[in-house]
């Protein structure tokens, strides 16, 4: 029966979730640790959190993950896993050798109330951290935040330990991505080639969850940010950050160490989130937009104005990452569809006022869920009281759109059941026309689907 026992009629929850729009912090700070080269993750917590972390980002980019555990018993439940964080670096380094080791913690953990740095320095002092080697580590309380908040202290963890400050600056952008997959990251990368500038992008998964096969076995891929270039991050022209809810504590934090300016700017998804990021480019660093872009974009918008009928004034739910959703929401409004009910379980400060400058007033019909109690479900009941014609969203989506019968879009985090997510990009006037594509394909398939054949027609 899936999801049909969902009742439209509305009963007000105070504690209750269900089917929240998020996951943990760890997994967050997990895949922002994959972004630095050489660095191996470590969950400090027991085996079993660990485990989930690793296989949801292992289902979700079709790759292996490593990461390591302080594998927490009832021993550290009570006294604390001090000598298990001390051993398991210890043997981290021994065994795989690492440059890197990235520490985040879990709720026992965090209960518990384990010093991390404490612990650090206890491993440095009884020399189980290597000459040239380095520890980092960031707090994530899985009872607190999403893994967005998760990603966003990891990051700025790595401003911490490693930037630099300098002098001299380079003419040179630092570039936080923001939670995006391999393939945003690649797209962001390939723009920036294009206007010739250079760039420190951290964390930079691409080459780590997008790898080829080889045959070969490798612990640690080509991919990710050296420590190298994270410790010039300190000396860049400027920081551009890509989505305030995930990228803006680590340009703040690299501002005020380092005195890096920033400006911090939507994800560059759709056309003029795309526009904006493009533009900045120009404007910091004073050069030309190629025409191979100005290319790009006019394709785009040929797209755009070709399947206008089938989009206006479509009704439209979703629901992810806050970044994300800000986005994507814009992109929709510029295609006349309607937001009408968006979901984050991700907490933070002006969602709802973010959502609404962007819709510009289009959709005064809008519901917007965000933090404690915003979940699927009660996004399902507003879809059971008036219908949408789209979601948009994570695999979790999908009960509601088979008990719906409503085409379904997936994007965001985690994609369980479909592959290429890791390999094509959203980002970009690129992955706004996969985005354009994705749109009318699940319209038109529904269309010759259910459509009387006197109306099942050949031609767009």
């Amino acid at each position: 029966m899936l999801l049909r026992h969902t009742k439209p009629e509305i009963k007000e929850r105070q504690v209750l979730t269900i089917n929240p729009a998020k996951t943990c912090q760890p997994i967050g700070a997990m895949y922002a640790s994959l972004g630095i080269h050489n660095c191996l993750p470590h969950s400090h917590g027991s085996q079993g959190c660990c485990a989930y972390h690793r296989s949801t980002l292992t289902r979700h980019y079709k790759e292996q993950v490593l990461s390591g555990t302080s594998s927490f018993t009832e021993g550290a439940a009570v006294f604390g896993g001090q000598s298990n964080l001390v051993q398991a670096i210890d043997n981290i380094f021994t065994v795989y050798n690492p440059d890197i080791i990235a520490v985040h913690t879990t709720c026992l953990s965090e209960t518990i109330g384990d010093d991390i740095p404490q612990i650090i320095g206890k491993a440095k002092e009884e020399g189980k951290i290597p000459p040239g080697k380095i520890v980092i580590h960031t707090n994530t309380p899985s009872y607190a935040g999403s893994h967005v908040t998760g990603f966003s202290n990891m990051v700025a963890s790595m401003v911490s330990y490693l930037s630099e400050p300098g002098e001299k600056r380079a003419s040179r952008a630092n570039i936080i991505p923001g939670w995006v997959d391999p393939a945003d990251i690649r797209e962001i990368k390939r723009l920036l080639d294009m206007m010739d500038i250079d760039n420190i992008m951290f964390p930079d998964t691409s080459g780590v969850l997008d790898t080829p096969l080889t045959g070969k076995q490798e612990y640690f891929p080509a991919g990710g940010t050296t420590i190298q270039a994270l410790r010039a991050t300190g000396k860049s022209k400027i920081t551009i950050a890509l989505g305030p809810t995930s990228s803006l504590a680590a340009a703040r934090l690299l501002d005020t160490k380092c005195k890096v300016p920033y400006e911090i700017l939507d994800l560059p998804i759709g056309l003029e989130a795309t526009d904006a990021f493009v533009d900045t480019l120009r404007r910091n660093f004073h050069t030309d937009v190629p025409d191979e872009i100005n290319g790009e974009r006019g394709r785009l918008l040929n797209m755009i104005s070709n399947m206008h009928q089938y989009t206006y004034n479509k009704r439209v739910a979703l629901w992810g990452d806050p970044d994300q959703l800000v986005a994507l929401t814009q992109f929709l409004v510029l295609l006349n569809m309607k937001p009408v009910y968006i979901v984050t379980g991700t907490p933070g400060n002006n969602f709802t006022d973010r959502i609404n400058t962007v819709l510009k007033g289009t959709v005064p019909e809008v519901k917007v869920l965000q933090g404690q109690g915003a979940d699927m479900y009660k996004m399902h009941q507003w879809i059971k009281q008036e219908g949408v014609d789209l979601l948009i969203g994570n695999t979790y989506g999908k009960y509601i759109a088979r008990d719906e019968n409503t085409p379904f879009i997936r994007a965001g985090f985690p994609i369980l059941d479909r592959v290429g997510h890791q390999y094509f990009p959203i980002v970009g006037y690129k992955g706004a026309m996969r985005l354009c594509e994705m749109i009318l394909n699940a319209f038109l398939d529904k269309k010759d689907r259910e459509c009387p054949e006197e109306s099942f027609e050949l031609v767009m």
